[in-house]
């Protein structure tokens, strides 16, 4: 039986060869999840029944064959006069006047009394598909009412399966042209160019990390988003936390939102793109209510389909409600095989042409290419890098030859983005203004391999790359291997090598590279005299509340996000560990740091913590810790005081913690200590009084033992962590340690270096062993090794 129009509520995902995959999707949707709180506009889709009855009405079967038996399939020629003929054979045709009636009857089923205004989307008998995306493929029409202009949008997206990037992409998917039909879904429009929109993933869209949801919003029309026109916010929202009630916005990133895309009221279905208020760009499109709103919603809808889902989301501005627009499944990281990872490491530096934000962790060497459209096409040869403002969907046939696409426009989620992911090449976009910087015909390297900031370098700069194989890695038996992590940027992708967790965070990076202003000058910021220092920390604090929620806030994104990233593995967080003229480095830290002869031995660690000079900077410190452990609910976040010289000085800290509300052994907190003065050795019976563990800190250790200061080049090559002193003082720490029932780890490069400080150590009994990312293998390897030959010695 023909069926020219199926309502939404009656569509299930059994319908995909009737309605298509956007449509049988939205059905879903409407059946199984509005019960259960979740907002989907209503609607009706015209069916494939519906487009295959348009064909034979107009007789289009041979003319559309014989216009794509012209079709140049190797270099694609002519895929633009092929496309448009393709498409003129559809707009000339005629709706027959039996659709025209069903689909003028169903929209006044769904308007009521009023001619409502509805969203008309073009929905593929092969789209959607966990497979074959096809997103952005075919056109959708919005803020369309009325009777003619809904048939004519009808009409209109009929034609548009022959974009010439739906051809070209039905080609690279080995999709045969006559076997793909189109719906069409008409749904009630939701007014979210008075409100805002975005996106969501049920993944971390870059390293394809699964329990996150990361949602991404505009003022106005999601197209910006698409388009890559603006920076969107983002939100990155932990799901396992999300489900226990708590505070699970772990990231929250501010767009520029430069441009609002809203609805021409003068003309019906026209968009304009306006300026946005510089107060609203300042301002998040949402609250965090409504992210953890939305992201419940995207927790439930994955949970229904049993996969990775990509998902569109619009606020209405008449009523202040969300809603689910759209859900397809995830096509990029859902299919990645994350047991085999490629590495690429750059082996020079260049001059910084430009940076922007990074897509995917891949480096790439070409001739820049400036385009100012597609109609430039013709210039781009294979391998050249393509530098332009922004991209949409015209541009897909263009990209397949890129080795990296560069865009002045854009964020994670932006056209650029997405492409470059399917694409398997890196992206940098948002980078204001590439088209300028850099000049066409240059030879440039993309490098994405350096966290979540992209750089484009002058010149070729060579890099290599490692192809490592997870799943043959081995994890020891006895001996805990965890992790030395300092950037959050890289913490996902860092969360699927093996590992027991992370035994070492240091929150000098964090504070160095992310907040970049000393603490006490922001506690203290009323009395600064340098009014350059003043106002370089206006500009970067001027989005927060006050001064001092700039480095908590701050702060704790980049605990959580780490935290989040070896969830439930712990975390162990070091608290500051800069020395005086460190600190004197960042922004107004010269008025609060005295000058010291030696500050490796000097102002450091547990004494600047109980001290005038420091103690309200480590409050600040403390507050970003108790909300990452308590608001957040990470609990798997363990502290860890540094250059702690006495006990007595351990019990000062550990009491200002616990007044600053971090009490040792509540909400399971555990309060290690370094090992890295020969007092945390000798006196370690008191000190396990004061802490739950140790972490031997072996480069402090070592020098404080053999009284070689490491900064210093003329003694340098007398550093030595395997010196029989060096040796015998932490074999005296794991021994007293594992005799007190404390755990003890040790953190540095020697057991990566030298298999046999490794045996070393696992044969005193060390707890674990924490390596920095690059010598993870490695010193796994050299665990395993050991743990083999102790096993085969003692058997003997």
């Amino acid at each position: 039986m023909v069926t020219f129009i199926k309502q939404f509520k009656d569509i299930t995902l059994n319908d995909i060869a009737l309605v298509g995959g956007k449509n049988a999707s939205l059905g879903e949707l409407i059946i199984h999840l509005t019960p259960r709180g979740i907002n989907v506009p209503d609607g009706f889709a015209v069916t494939a029944d519906a487009f295959r009855t348009f064909i034979e009405y107009n007789q289009l079967q041979l003319p559309l064959q014989t216009v794509m038996q012209q079709l140049d399939k190797q270099s694609f020629s002519n895929l633009k006069e092929t496309g448009s003929e393709a498409r003129q054979l559809f707009l000339k045709g005629k709706l027959p006047p039996a659709i025209a009636q069903a689909i003028v009857e169903a929209y006044h089923h769904l308007s009521g009394a009023s001619q409502i205004e509805v969203a008309v989307r073009s929905s593929a008998t092969a789209e959607d598909l966990p497979s074959a995306s096809f997103a952005g493929q075919h056109e959708s029409y919005l803020n369309i009412r009325g009777e003619q202009a809904l048939l004519n949008a009808v009409q209109q997206c009929f034609a548009s399966l022959y974009t010439d990037r739906a051809i070209k992409y039905r080609i690279d998917k080995d999709f045969a042209h006559h076997s793909v039909l189109l719906s069409v879904g008409v749904q009630k429009m939701v007014r979210s160019d008075m409100a805002c929109s975005g996106i969501g993933f049920t993944l971390d869209p870059e390293s394809g990390f699964r329990e996150l949801i990361h949602i991404s919003g505009v003022w106005g029309l999601g197209e910006n988003i698409v388009q890559g026109t603006v920076t969107p916010d983002e939100y990155f929202v932990f799901k396992p936390t999300l489900l226990k009630g708590k505070k699970a916005i772990i990231q929250k990133r501010l767009g520029e939102k430069a441009k609002t895309m809203i609805y021409d009221e003068s003309e019906n279905s026209t968009i304009i793109n306006t300026d946005t208020p510089l107060a609203k760009r300042d301002q998040f499109v949402l609250t965090d209510n409504e992210v953890h709103k939305l992201a419940k919603w995207a927790y439930k809808i994955e949970e229904h389909y049993q996969r990775p889902m990509d998902i569109e989301w619009a606020k209405d501005g008449l009523t202040n409600e969300l809603f689910i627009t759209q859900a397809r499944p995830e096509t990029v990281h859902s299919q990645a095989d994350h047991q085999q990872i490629i590495e690429f490491k750059l082996n020079g530096k260049g001059k910084t042409v430009i940076e922007g934000v990074a897509i995917g962790s891949k480096i790439a060497t070409g001739t820049a290419r400036v385009l100012k459209s597609t109609n430039e096409s013709d210039r781009l040869k294979d391998g050249d890098i393509v530098v332009t403002d922004i991209t949409s969907p015209d541009w897909d046939p263009v990209l397949k030859k890129t080795a990296a696409i560069i865009t002045n426009k854009g964020g994670r989620t932006s056209h650029a983005s997405i492409v470059a992911r399917e694409l398997g090449v890196p992206a940098i976009v948002g980078t204001g203004n590439a088209t300028d910087k850099i000049k066409d015909g240059d030879l440039i390297t993309v490098s994405c391999s350096e966290g979540k900031t992209g750089f484009v370098y002058a010149g070729k700069i060579p890099f290599e790359t490692k192809i490592i194989d997870l799943s043959s890695v081995t994890m020891p038996k006895t001996t805990d291997v965890m992790m030395i992590v300092g950037d959050p940027e890289k913490a996902f992708k860092l969360s699927f090598y093996p590992n027991d967790g992370v035994g070492l965070m240091r929150l000098e990076f964090i504070i160095a590279n992310s907040i970049q202003i000393h603490p006490m000058a922001l506690v203290k910021f009323n009395e600064l005299k340098d009014e350059n220092v003043k106002e370089r920390i206006e500009t970067l604090t001027h989005n927060y509340a006050d001064k001092e929620s700039y480095f908590i806030e701050k702060l704790t994104e980049s605990i959580a996000t780490i935290a989040a990233a070896f969830y439930p593995k712990e975390v162990i967080v070091r608290t500051s560990d800069f020395k005086t003229n460190e600190y004197a480095n960042l922004i107004g830290g010269v008025d609060f740091e005295p000058k010291e002869e030696n500050p490796m031995i000097g102002f450091r660690g547990a004494s600047r913590y109980y001290s005038d000079l420091y103690k309200e900077g480590f409050r600040l410190e403390c507050k970003a810790l108790k909300m990452v452990r308590e608001e957040m609910g990470l609990e798997n976040v363990k502290i860890m005081i540094p250059f702690c010289r006495t006990a007595e000085e351990g019990e000062k800290v550990v009491a200002l913690m616990q007044s600053f509300g971090l009490k040792r052994n509540e909400n399971r907190l555990k309060i290690y200590v370094m090992a890295e003065i020969p007092s945390n050795v000798l006196d370690a019976e008191n000190f396990a009084r004061v802490f739950d563990g140790f972490s031997i800190g072996s480069n402090d250790l070592t020098q404080l033992v053999l009284g070689i200061d490491r900064d210093t080049a003329l003694i340098a090559p007398l550093f030595n962590e395997q010196h029989p002193a060096v040796k015998q003082m932490i074999t005296m720490a794991i021994d007293k340690a594992n005799a007190l029932g404390k755990k003890i780890g040790l953190c540095g490069q020697a057991p990566s270096d030298y298999p046999e400080f490794t045996r070393f150590l696992v044969e005193r009994g060390i707890s674990s062993i924490s390596f920095n990312p690059d010598a993870l293998l490695t010193g796994i390897k050299n665990i395993n090794n050991a743990e083999a030959e102790l096993m085969l010695q003692n058997n003997n």
